[in-house]
């Protein structure tokens, strides 16, 4: 059964009307073909509509949507011959970061990211993708391991943040961000990461310090949760709409503002809608923007990719 968002209660009527209809033809064989197609010209030109002119907190909404394609399903379909690697060899493995050694349309690559499961079981072993110390501290792990055996690296971002519980802090949860983040500024490899969802703070980062970073249409990208901000400013989280619209979180806000280098259309209604679609458009535009970075030395992308980031603070538009 599709799940549909608070905004989308006139879709979900009319969708639940069409759905009621085809079971009555199947039933007592009525033909009721045209106004089934009636209908379901009236759902589109209303997702259409919808969809059109979404707020910065719908599509907050829609990047957080609980069938939402997660990093493991970009894995699956885009890495052949994937190896999962696991633990940081100093504490313990956390799965809210997953990631290993495969082929990307048939380059060796390090790929990895935030997976936030998929139904209660999942995201109670993923943590619902808020990774501790141990988990940024694999990620560096792998990011040294790629450049150690001139592997690209790709990573897929989907987390509200770091994990904020006081045994995270204890094993120096904002040290391991901070290597993390070091190391993929120093990778002397491709760097490529996409955030396909949510990329909240520095949990995101950690996994985003990339020469090209890609958001999905309706994904979202902040330092911060709107509920987070709303509560810390207001002292309401209520006034988690305003928030949005202040906070520029939107793939549009920050193309816009030169903070991601490119965006990547989703079916219409949402990547949910249609996750082999929208994976395969994904697939082709980390293609595109990869083509080019294999051809740079270690020392270049280095100095490249630090310029980037160092730029972005002195960017007017900011």
């Amino acid at each position: 059964m599709r799940h549909f968002l608070d905004f989308e209660k006139p879709i979900a009527e009319l969708e639940g009307k069409i759905e009621e209809l085809r079971r009555t033809t199947d039933a007592g064989g009525i033909d009721v073909a045209e106004e089934v197609g009636r209908l379901r010209d009236k759902a589109q030109a209303l997702l259409k509509g919808t969809y059109a002119k979404l707020t910065p907190w719908q599509k907050a909404q829609v990047a957080r949507h609980p069938d939402r394609p997660h990093c493991s399903d970009f894995i699956a379909a885009l890495i052949d011959d994937y190896t999962p690697l696991a633990g940081d060899r100093a504490y313990a493995d956390d799965q809210a970061i997953i990631g290993g050694m495969g082929r990307f349309r048939g380059r060796a690559v390090m790929v990895l990211g935030t997976e936030r499961g998929n139904d209660t079981e999942s995201r109670v072993k993923h943590n619902f993708g808020m990774a501790r110390p141990e988990g940024y501290r694999k990620a560096r792990r792998l990011m040294e391991l790629a450049g150690r055996f001139g592997l690209p690296i790709l990573t897929f971002v989907d987390t509200a943040g770091a994990f904020p519980g006081i045994d995270a802090e204890a094993r120096g949860q904002a040290e391991a961000i901070a290597r993390s983040i070091e190391a993929g500024l120093d990778a002397p490899v491709p760097f490529i990461a996409t955030i396909i969802g949510e990329g909240g703070s520095g949990g995101a980062i950690a996994l985003a310090a990339a020469d090209r970073i890609i958001m999905l249409e309706h994904a979202i990208y902040s330092v911060i949760s709107p509920e987070g901000c709303a509560s810390i400013l207001w002292r309401d989280a209520a006034q988690a709409s305003t928030a949005a619209e202040a906070l520029k979180l939107t793939a549009e806000d920050l193309r816009r503002l030169n903070l991601v280098d490119a965006t990547v259309p989703e079916p219409l209604g949402g990547a949910h809608r249609d996750a082999a679609a929208t994976i395969a458009a994904l697939g082709d535009k980390i293609a595109e923007l990869l083509a080019p970075l294999v051809e740079l030395d270690g020392a270049t992308l280095r100095a490249r990719r630090q310029e980037k980031f160092l730029e972005m603070g002195r960017s007017g538009s900011l």
